[in-house]
């Protein structure tokens, strides 16, 4: 199969600390895939690599079937991109932002910039400096500029910084739109994984420099997989009483007061009669399915762990 953006074996090392190791991401044209890690796991620094911001010390990055390259130069009209924080010239208008960054990229097409600004909400703000414009404003403008010449690959990192919740599914909106009515195939970052969850139809999962799984969507819907919920303020007694007296196998601590357990041979009740047995006061036991959040916990907590 032929991605539009696939890396190979990318690996980053700055002033002998490695940032990022053996990275390997497939996106497929016409999807929207969800790069998906803690604070500090790698996926900026990958998209940099990607962008030609930062050039790799080892790997290779691959753009609409082509090696990149350091005179990879008309690429990157095939692309809209948000690294980070947007910059602007802050003592000039939004309108103006967008049109230098039209005369940049030799793009000239009659009501392209009205067209971005109407789709971000920023018409009303578009004559005004973008010194004068809020966090969430300037997020936005940088979105309108990522999306302004209709590219076929949209790079975002971190795209829902400085948004309120409105200003959130505003977006999500706006990039299920683009890529089902445009075809624009995108790769966001992120570390909020409902905002993933509800748009991504491949995520890739990041943690300390290292990918752990590229997975779809789909197949984490069919996995589905069932759990118990236990809330007790004693999970050290109840994991205690799980592993000696039900000689379960598959649980996990979730945090101080929670514990998932996944063995599908003990009953809700059996687990309430044999806790209140040994003294363990439980709040609330119930039956959950899997959602992509505890997912991704199971795949990158170091603490907690499954017995």
């Amino acid at each position: 199969m032929s991605y539009i953006l696939q890396t190979n074996h990318l690996t980053k090392i700055i002033d002998g600390k490695e940032l990022v190791k053996n990275v390997n991401i497939h996106v497929k044209k016409g999807e929207i895939y969800g790069f998906l890690g803690p604070n500090g796991a790698g996926k900026t620094t990958v998209l940099k690599m990607a962008t030609n911001l930062w050039k790799p010390t080892e790997g290779s990055v691959e753009l609409f079937g082509k090696p990149l390259t350091p005179k990879s130069y008309e690429v990157f009209r095939r692309m809209g991109s948000i690294i980070e924080f947007p910059v602007f010239y802050d003592h000039l208008s939004g309108r103006e932002n967008l049109s230098l960054h039209c005369e940049y990229m030799g793009y000239y097409h009659a009501g392209s910039v009205e067209k971005a600004l109407e789709m971000l909400e920023l018409s009303e703000a578009a004559d005004k400096p973008v010194k004068t414009y809020s966090l969430g404003m300037k997020q936005r403008l940088g979105i309108a500029r990522a999306v302004l010449v209709e590219p076929e690959l949209l790079v975002l990192d971190e795209p829902t910084n400085g948004l309120d919740p409105a200003g959130m599914k505003h977006l999500r909106d706006l990039l299920k739109m683009l890529c089902a009515e445009y075809g624009i195939t995108m790769i966001l970052s992120s570390h909020i994984l409902s905002e993933v969850e509800s748009i991504a139809d491949t995520i890739g999962i990041i943690n300390h420099g290292n990918m752990i799984k590229e997975i779809s969507m789909r197949e984490i819907s069919e996995m589905n997989t069932a759990y118990i919920r236990l809330s007790t303020a004693d999970t050290k007694a109840a994991a205690y009483v799980l592993a000696d007296k039900l000689e379960l196998k598959q649980f996990k601590v979730m945090d101080a007061r929670t514990i998932h357990i996944y063995d599908t041979g003990v009953s809700a009740n059996d687990l309430s009669k044999t806790l209140a047995e040994n003294n363990v006061v439980i709040d609330a036991v119930g039956k959950q399915s899997e959602s992509l959040e505890d997912y991704f916990l199971k795949l990158t907590e170091g603490e907690g762990k499954v017995c």
